[in-house]
Parts: C-alpha cells; sequence; structure tokens
C-alpha cells in the first residue's frame, strides 16, 4: 500500500511522515513524500527534503519503510490532488489548525483537501503525539448516503493495528434518532463483525443545550485514549454552515487527536 505524505518542509509535515511511515510499517507499504515546488523554486534545485526530514527519515530507514522523495513544479493544493490519484491508498496529511480570518470564514485549506482528494486522509496535528498509538478508534455514527469509504480506512487502520472500534453517537434528549443514522449504525456495526473487528456500541446522552458535537466527541476521544477519530469530510444535512465549523472544530483540536477523513 502506498501512503502520500505532503510536506511543506515545516514541523507539522515531519509530525505527519513519522505516521505515515509508521502505517506503511504496519501495513507492509511505502511513503511518497510529495513537495510542490513554486515557480521560483522550481528554477533552482528545489527543496532539500533529506534535511527538512533528517531525523524522521532516519527512523524510517531503520525500521525498513521505502519512502519515495518527489518535486514537482505546480500549485500546492492542485498537485496533491493528482499525486494522491495515482495509485495511492492513503494520504497521512500535517495541519497548522485555521490561519487567519479568511480561513475562519471560509474554512481550512486542510478541510478542503480531505474533500478534494480521491483517497481517505488521516490529519495529525502539530502537537499529536509523536509515538504513533491507534489501539482504539472513535467512528461518530454518519447520516451521510454512502459511508463505505469511511468503513474501508476504519476497518484497514483497525486491522492493521489490531485496534477497537467505538461506534459512537450523541443522543439528545428530547430528540428522536433519524432513519439515515439508525441504518447507518446497523451498518457500521455489520461491517466491522464481518472484517472481525473488535467494537463497542457507545450511547452518550446529552441535554438539548449541549456544547456541540465536535467539543464532545473530542472530550470523548481524548477520555479513552483514542489513537484517531474517523469521520466523513463532507457535511450531512440541512445545517452545512454548523458542520462545517464542527469539522474544521475536529480537524485543528487542541488535544491533538488525528482525524481520518472520508469522501
Amino acid at each position: 500500500m502506498n501512503i502520500l505524505c505532503p510536506t511543506d518542509l515545516t514541523l507539522a509535515a515531519d509530525v505527519a511522515l513519522a505516521y505515515a511511515g509508521h502505517i506503511a510499517k504496519q501495513t507492509s507499504g511505502s511513503v511518497t513524500l510529495f513537495h510542490a515546488l513554486g515557480k521560483k523554486d522550481a528554477k533552482g534545485d528545489g527543496a532539500d527534503l533529506a534535511k527538512a526530514h533528517a531525523d524522521v527519515l532516519g527512523n524510517l530507514s531503520g525500521l525498513g519503510v521505502k519512502v519515495d522523495k518527489l518535486q514537482r513544479e505546480g500549485a500546492f493544493m492542485k498537485e496533491i490532488v493528482t499525486e494522491a490519484g495515482k495509485g495511492c491508498k492513503l494520504m497521512v496529511a500535517g495541519t497548522h489548525g485555521v490561519q487567519g480570518l479568511r480561513q475562519e470564514m471560509l474554512g481550512s485549506d486542510m478541510l478542503k483537501l480531505v474533500r478534494t482528494v480521491p483517497v481517505p486522509t488521516l490529519v495529525v496535528q502539530l502537537y499529536s503525539k509523536r509515538k504513533v498509538a491507534m489501539d482504539r478508534i472513535v467512528m461518530p455514527v454518519a447520516g451521510h448516503t454512502d459511508i463505505k469509504p469511511l468503513l474501508d480506512a476504519v476497518c484497514l487502520l483497525a486491522k492493521a493495528y489490531g485496534a477497537e472500534v467505538d461506534v459512537y453517537q450523541q443522543l439528545v434528549e428530547g430528540e428522536s434518532t433519524s432513519n439515515a443514522l439508525l441504518k447507518n449504525k446497523v451498518a457500521m456495526i455489520d461491517r466491522l463483525k464481518k472484517e472481525g473487528v473488535r467494537y463497542n456500541e457507545v450511547n452518550e446522552p446529552v441535554g438539548k443545550h449541549f456544547e456541540g458535537f465536535a467539543t464532545l466527541t473530542i472530550r470523548y476521544a481524548h477520555k479513552v485514549g483514542a489513537g484517531c477519530i474517523a469521520v466523513m469530510a463532507m457535511a450531512s444535512g440541512e445545517h452545512k454552515k454548523i458542520a462545517d465549523k464542527e469539522k474544521q472544530e475536529l480537524l485543528t483540536n487542541e488535544k491533538g487527536i488525528p482525524v481520518l477523513c472520508a469522501v
């Protein structure tokens, strides 16, 4: 399995490379470390990927993980999407969080990216734990029409790490669960059973005026020591603006819990 790890030569990308390499080791896969060059850089020798990520690359070499270093001129987001479509099964990317007012209003670049790439993405934060642990995955019940991409990605990681999956749902006081959520919850549990993945059905009761989906999900995942939270990248339902804000909060969560996104 080939894993794409885009880099902007920062510490956040360094953390992402460590995760990508660890997953590659667990799945007998390889990593493509990719950097898009601006026109100014392309005229010279380009960036020194080996120097920017020397320590992590050295560690991965010691583990026997193959890392191909690739650079190409072009717009960063566009080139990542193109490269992801060349046979990659997963992308691991680091985020710096929301940068400035424009992204607060229009959404973070990372949120846009995970919704555009044709493969699932594991988003790690600058402050994610350097020691990769995927013993537990929290998968909130989604209301989307097609959740197969998410289930595929969760099963891939869960089987690679022998992880336990929490099928997690917030039950709001006085509100009934929609048919879409009920249907998807059954589909999630059936798929995990079929794949032989251990799971827990977690129902968290909350009051009508609760703090928000993302806040409670992050708090729960942190409490149980989850290695990642798995969600659909796109928003579902009629409250799209609220849902987008919640997903952005998940991706940039201050607990540093990686987030697995599928489209």
